[in-house]
């Protein structure tokens, strides 16, 4: 028979039938202790030691049985079930009471439930900031990217250098004044305004777009965005046709002669730049594309197309020959390295020449334009100041120096400017 000091206070024993009773047990010794629990054996072999209990003697003076203190060894060496501890989410401290509901007991399955349902705030806050954090990044990231993108469309479409435009925009304003014998319509005024920036736009997106290949060898533009590949070619080619498009819309809102034009001004845009490769007269094809909102603008005010009118068409290609000749006199050193013609190139020693005659017919075709139109003093005191500054041009470029070839181009703006004066000032006083 075991010791009972050796064993593990007994479990009690399920109940049995009725019929069959047991001996009587000593009270103490048959109460589970619950309250202090001791380690359970790792082993069936093991034991531990419960704490010490007062003795008392049973009430019965019948010791107990042999078959029932076997039973009570035998559940005494079966491990006790672990106790769960209760999950905390966050800094929730434990209760100081033991939980010792064997799993599944409903006490034990409610107070686990109570403690999941109770949210960190902290926890919950801090998850909002980081993904609202991650939501600004990303916008913020489209937003730089968006910006970005608009920057280099700017630069592909010249729009941080308007001398381009300028030099497009006087003449389409000169022959609206003469149609109009006056201040023309400002529907026509915005539409040709709106148009000029637009299709130069597209001029300069389609010109890179066929020096994408040998602007990178030319110093001045070497920097240029499809030769650096901050934009691709089919960027450049869709930025080129939603710019034509834009122009045709505006063109929709004159009449029909004018939309007719309008084709032969976008197929003059669309084949200068390539014809630098095929011909040493590529300033003529420019002249002629820069010329053709002339004709457009007299239609659209005057409802048809003056033979005077061609005249303003001659001496605006002459005066851009001329122009774009000191252009070309910048890059000519490149040109001749990579095989790309120009004016500049085929007058050789003889562009300050050549260049001065088309400056001299330029003015004389204005004045023929004066005559048909019968313009009064103050256009002839226009074209006086514009032959004063095609002067100053070519005292610039007498050592032919790439920065004072530049400048001779740059101060073309102003010729435009002292014509477009002369006649407002004209029509203006008649």
């Amino acid at each position: 028979m075991t010791n009972p000091d050796d064993v593990t206070p007994p479990v009690p024993a399920p109940k049995k039938p009725a019929a069959k009773k047991a001996a009587p047990v000593d009270a103490d010794s048959a109460k589970p202790a619950v309250k202090k629990v001791a380690k359970p054996a790792v082993g069936p072999d093991a034991s531990v030691k419960p704490p010490p209990v007062a003795a008392s003697k049973p009430k019965s003076s019948k010791p107990p049985t042999a078959k029932k203190v076997a039973n009570n060894a035998s559940d005494a060496t079966e491990p006790k079930p672990a106790v769960r501890k209760p999950k905390v989410a966050g800094p929730i401290v434990a209760p100081t009471t033991p939980i010792i509901e064997p799993l599944g007991h409903p006490a034990a399955d409610t107070h686990e439930k109570q403690v999941i349902k109770r949210p960190d705030p902290a926890s919950v806050h801090a998850a909002k900031i980081i993904k609202r954090a991650i939501k600004n990044t990303e916008k913020g990231d489209i937003v730089a990217k968006i910006k970005d993108k608009a920057a280099v469309y700017w630069r592909l479409t010249r729009m941080d250098r308007p001398i381009g435009t300028l030099l497009l925009l006087w003449p389409t304003l000169w022959s609206l004044w003469i149609a109009a014998k006056g201040v023309p319509s400002i529907k026509n005024l915005v539409i040709f305004v709106l148009g000029v920036i637009v299709m130069r736009a597209a001029g300069c997106v389609i010109n890179d777009f066929a020096d994408r290949k040998i602007d990178g060898k030319v110093l001045r533009t070497k920097d240029r965005p499809l030769a650096t590949g901050a934009v691709s070619s089919r960027e450049a080619l869709g930025l080129f046709v939603v710019l034509c498009l834009v122009a045709f819309a505006l063109v929709l809102f004159t009449d029909p002669l004018t939309i007719k034009l309008s084709v032969g001004g976008l197929i003059l845009a669309f084949c200068y730049p390539f014809m630098k490769r095929h011909t040493h007269l590529p300033q003529v094809v420019l002249g002629a594309a820069f010329a053709w909102g002339i004709p457009m603008a007299y239609a659209a005010e005057a409802g048809e197309l003056h033979q005077g009118m061609w005249l303003i068409y001659l001496a605006v290609v002459l005066w851009t020959v001329a122009y774009d000749t000191f252009y070309a006199m910048v890059d000519r050193d490149d040109d001749l390295k990579i095989g790309v013609k120009s004016t500049a190139i085929l007058f050789g020693e003889q562009d300050r020449l050549m260049t001065a005659v088309l400056q001299i017919m330029a003015l004389y075709a204005l004045v023929l334009v004066g005559n048909r139109f019968e313009l009064g003093i103050f256009y002839y005191l226009g074209l006086a100041v514009a032959a004063g500054l095609f002067i100053y041009q070519q005292w610039l470029i007498r050592f032919r120096a790439r920065d004072a070839c530049f400048k001779a181009f740059l101060n073309n703006n102003w010729v435009g400017v002292a014509v477009f004066v002369g006649l407002v000032a004209d029509t203006s006083f008649q």
